[in-house]
């Protein structure tokens, strides 16, 4: 009778669930869903659970749950004992129910698109779509809930994922019901991501573009809230959405933190849906005071049978295959609130798997049932009706027959609003036996073994054979069929009873027959031997590698601090009047150069012999463009002087501890050459190892880049780029007249007092006119030189840098004048058109003409060999040993503002310095250490340790990654690919999707 009931639970469900402002074609049917699961234990939250309980449930709502409790009169009984009942799941980050993107018209086919395609009183910018309501297009689909309820889930936030503010999302129930009665929060939150989706518009380009679009948007809307002179519904919808839960989905774990700080410039604090490597920032994030969303989709290992294959596999690829399944328990240990996604598996019948090997890594299960129920429910403010079973929430749990974390548990029910959506019948009736079954008047030994679940069936014969029996159940139906003999099938249909089952069918002369089978005794279980008896030993886990900082090759496990270092006895080439200083002691001590001369003492510092070394400056490159994230140049636009290469610092980029061992301490990260107004610069210290953030010079002035030349009019791109202005060299001057004299006007609008839309493009150029950020500009041509400094001239600004600077020579006596300076290469030229008359004698010319002179690299590469750069200015020229050192040191300091802190070795100085093995003009000198503020970023020694360490490390883990495989893990082929991209000046593909 209890399965003929459950049976009934989905049929009676449907009707009940009537919508009230629907129509009903029939009789009406006024009873509700009101049930009695009994015997259970029940989880009423993440932490409390009620043994043998009794779990009652009225029109889709908790009433109680006791434990012993009685069976309400009127209540349909459904008898659970022995089950395990928890609340469902809730998942937050789902496109479950939403319709498939679609882009904004017809963009123009590969040309760029200025503006965007969608019709009406919309933003100028396709990716922003604040105004699109998910409860407004949600329609349920019976196949991918079906798939969710089977894994756990009850009720998902759906969103439509596409652009970078996405709209509204809506937590809706995975029930079979009209969407009127599954939404249950029209708008759970706000979704943003750094993916501008199906947008066919050109800007942004790059993840600056991004974070400067959010940026503007977010000052747009508080202004469009003031004004009265236009209507814009994406600035209306974009307002209407700040009160609710944000939630950004992003790229990459120091995406978070870019993220994080835009949203703290407005009082913002995101919820993040992560991608699983949160873990190698954990004490980064864990100071945001915010929630994950965290995916289980841990990543296979890869087929490292081929020896050739296994060397293009990272070691950070290596490590996150060992290390992914730890993150859930490593951010929970923190502190740090989390929710899971099944967003990101492949199958998503693998998600129980995923969990429960989250679990092994160190989860807790309460933490882990928290993370599936009630965290999710209170990040989308849904407390008061998900989470828990406690009375008044809906009634959406899973029946489970055992612990949910334990191998093999399995679901057998979903229940959503009070109805029951079963995966496995709850009791499964007993079949393996033996039996005597009798057919008519024949009666056959009929003995059935294997499971419940699967049995195997036959006919045992009085000469020790058997003929085998077909065997199916259907719940409480049956059927058999056998030949005893060649006269024909046996054919039998029934009903189980217990263990005695009884029907009709037909027997093999084809005959109607009554049927019955009686279970007489057990099968006899085969002869096991002892091992077999024995439980199986649980599995150890081996021994996790350690978590390194950045999460690449050469990272530290213990963050490098600054210490008091003594070097004694070497050749000090100081930059300042004293000059080259023979057997000179230097004393670092808390992050600053504390005294230099000879005979010093420290108590408590490491003491170096430098005895035949030589002791520089650290050398800075004026003209850098590694560690940057997802694009160099937002090239979609003539100007885009609001957005910011310090949003996309990347410090785990393997050219800082590269560029550390040639000596490099400071770089300038410059926005490309795309457009004539390119971006905001990033200046920062190599100190590998740290935040973005912590990368930053704290001292440094705001610098910008521009651009002239074939670039920026585009007239190496191709023919497809003829749409964005400017397409001459004309054009290029004019941007700037155009843009600076509007500036001006917005500077006098600000100064007025008046309302004014805060515009970021022009407050940038302001702070240029003002003097208080500086121009570093890519330069080639004569011509184009001196019309950059007869624009800046005519606004009452100086060009502070020339970079590149290759026909530099031919108007160095007014660059000086004017007060520009050159960051030129040392010996580059013929490799495009507009740099045929280069030549290798550029910056002693310049030099001698009193420009300040610095040569830099503009690649990462050459980044590591700027001493050997430096000295081409002998080569070249005839400039002295010391003055060419400056080329790499004190004059590139100058040019950044930066001299007064860094650039020559000065008492009061930071302790940014490098001891040299030679000579450091010397193509065969090598950097032996390197050091920043004090702390000793690099040792060639400890450099040569790594490298056996990273061997090491590689060997293991390849091993690991083979027994996976034999041991049948799943694998994933190799893919080559670089960890980040290697930029160039004129890199512009789009990398904003």
């Amino acid at each position: 009778m209890k399965n003929t009931i459950l049976l009934l639970l989905g049929m009676l469900s449907i009707q009940l669930s009537a919508q009230v402002t629907f129509p009903n074609n029939g009789v009406e049917d006024p009873r509700e869903r009101y049930y009695a699961l009994t015997g259970a234990t029940v989880f009423t939250d993440y932490d409390t659970k009620v043994e043998n309980a009794t779990l009652v449930i009225r029109d889709g709502y908790v009433v109680s749950v006791v434990a012993g409790g009685q069976v309400p009169q009127g209540a349909v009984e459904v008898e659970v004992k022995g089950k395990v009942i928890y609340p469902a799941f809730i998942d937050l980050y789902s496109d479950y129910g939403m319709p498939e993107p679609k882009a904004e018209g017809k963009s123009p086919d590969r040309k760029p698109q200025m503006l965007s395609n969608k019709e009406g009183a919309y933003s100028w910018n396709e990716a922003l779509k604040p105004d699109f309501e998910a409860h407004a297009h949600f329609n349920p689909d019976a196949k991918a809930a079906k798939t969710l309820r089977q894994i756990g889930f009850g009720t998902v936030a759906a969103q439509r994922m596409d652009g970078i503010s996405r709209g509204t999302m809506t937590l809706v129930g995975l029930g079979d019901e009209r969407a009127h009665e599954m939404i249950v929060a029209e708008k759970a939150g706000h979704a943003l991501a750094f993916s501008k989706g199906t947008s066919t518009q050109s800007y942004p380009n790059s993840l600056m573009g991004m974070i400067a679009l959010l940026r503007q948007t977010y000052y747009d809307a508080g202004w469009y809230q003031q004004q009265s002179e236009e209507v814009n519904l994406s600035l209306e919808a974009w307002n209407a959405v700040q009160e609710l839960p944000q939630f950004f989905a992003i790229g990459d774990r120091l995406e978070i933190l870019r993220a994080a700080k835009l949203g703290a410039e407005f009082d913002k604090t995101y919820i993040f849906k992560g991608t699983g490597d949160e873990y190698q920032r954990l004490d980064a994030l864990k100071n945001l005071n915010t929630a994950f969303i965290l995916p289980l989709d841990f990543p296979d290992a890869y087929d490292v049978t081929d020896p050739y294959d296994a060397q293009q596999v990272t070691l950070a690829q290596l490590k996150h295959w060992e290390l992914a399944p730890s993150n859930p328990a490593r951010l929970a240990n923190a502190g740090i609130p989390i929710a899971f996604t099944a967003d990101g598996l492949e199958k998503k019948t693998d998600f129980l798997k995923h969990l429960r090997k989250a679990v092994q890594y160190g989860l807790d299960t309460t933490a882990a049932l928290k993370a599936l129920t009630y965290t999710p429910a209170e990040l989308v403010q849904a407390t008061d009706h998900l989470g828990g079973l406690e009375k008044g929430k809906l009634a959406n749990f899973i029946v489970t027959d055992g612990s949910l974390f334990g191998d093999g548990t399995e679901i057998y029910q979903t229940w959503v609003k009070g109805k029951a959506y079963t995966h496995k019948a709850i009791t499964t009736p007993q079949l393996t036996g033996q039996y005597e079954l009798k057919v008519g008047s024949d009666t056959y030994a009929l003995e059935i073994t294997g499971t419940d679940e699967q049995p195997a069936a036959k006919i045992n014969t009085t000469d020790s054979t058997s003929v085998k029996v077909k065997l199916e159940r259907a719940d409480e139906l049956l059927t058999l069929s056998f030949a005893p003999d060649s006269t024909g099938q046996v054919r039998l249909s029934g009903t189980l009873n217990g263990r005695n089952w009884s029907g009709r069918g037909q027997s093999a002369d084809g005959q109607w027959v009554d049927w019955r089978a009686a279970f007489e005794k057990p099968v006899e279980a085969d002869k096991k031997d002892e091992a077999s008896e024995k439980p199986a030993p649980t599995p150890e886990l081996p021994e996790m590698g350690d978590l390194i900082y950045p999460f690449t090759a050469y990272g530290w496990t213990e963050r490098p601090e600054p210490k008091t270092y003594l070097i004694q006895n070497a050749t000090v080439w100081t930059n300042e009047a004293d000059g080259i200083l023979e057997g000179t002691d230097v004393l670092l001590r808390d992050g600053k150069i504390a005294a230099i001369g000879q005979g010093l003492k420290a108590k408590g510092a490491t003491v170096i012999d430098a005895t035949g070394l030589h002791l520089t400056p650290g050398i800075i490159d004026e003209h850098s463009h590694i560690a940057i994230s997802r694009g160099v140049n937002e090239s979609s636009q003539a100007s885009t002087a609001e957005v910011r290469i310090g949003d996309v610092v990347n410090s785990e980029d393997v050219n800082i501890y590269r560029q550390l061992s040639g000596g490099v301490t400071t770089s300038q990260l410059l926005h490309g050459s795309a457009n004539p107004i390119g971006g905001q610069s990033a200046i920062i210290k190599l100190r590998w190892g740290y935040t973005p953030e912590e990368m930053k010079f704290k001292e440094a002035a705001p610098f910008i880049k521009f651009a002239l030349g074939e670039n920026v009019k585009q007239s190496n791109w191709g023919e497809d780029y003829r749409i964005r202005f400017p397409q001459t060299r004309m054009g290029v001057e004019q941007v700037y007249v155009d843009k600076f004299t509007q500036a001006v006007a917005y500077g006098e609008k600000v100064a007025s007092g008046a309302p004014y839309r805060r515009d970021l493009d022009l407050e940038t150029l302001l702070e240029i006119v003002n003097g208080e950020r500086f121009i570093t500009c890519h330069s080639y041509r004569q011509s184009e030189i001196n019309m950059l400094m007869k624009v800046a001239e005519q606004f009452g600004f100086r060009v502070n840098t020339f970079t590149h600077i290759l026909e530099g020579y031919k108007v160095a006596d007014k660059m000086a004048a004017h007060g520009a300076g050159g960051s030129s290469f040392s010996d580059w030229w013929a490799y495009k058109y507009e740099v045929q008359e280069a030549i290798p004698y550029n910056g002693a010319l310049m030099h001698e003409q009193g420009v300040t002179v610095a040569f830099n690299s503009d690649d990462a590469e050459m980044a590591r060999r700027l001493n050997q750069e430096a000295a081409k200015a002998v080569l070249f020229g005839g400039v002295s040993e010391e003055d060419a050192l400056k080329f790499v040191t004190l004059n590139p300091a100058k040019l950044l503002h930066l001299d007064e802190y860094v650039g020559s070795i000065k008492a009061g100085k930071h302790a940014d310095v490098v001891l040299w093995s030679g000579h450091p003009l010397s193509m065969y000198s090598r950097a032996e250490k390197t050091f920043i503020d004090g702390t000793l970023f690099f040792d060639r020694t400890a450099d040569l340790e790594a490298r056996e360490d990273i061997a090491a490390e590689r060997h293991r883990l390849i091993q690991q990654m083979l027994d996976d495989k034999k041991n049948g893990g799943k694998t994933q082929k190799v893919s080559s690919q670089r960890q980040y991209r290697h930029y160039h000046c004129d890199d512009y593909e789009d990398e904003a999707r």
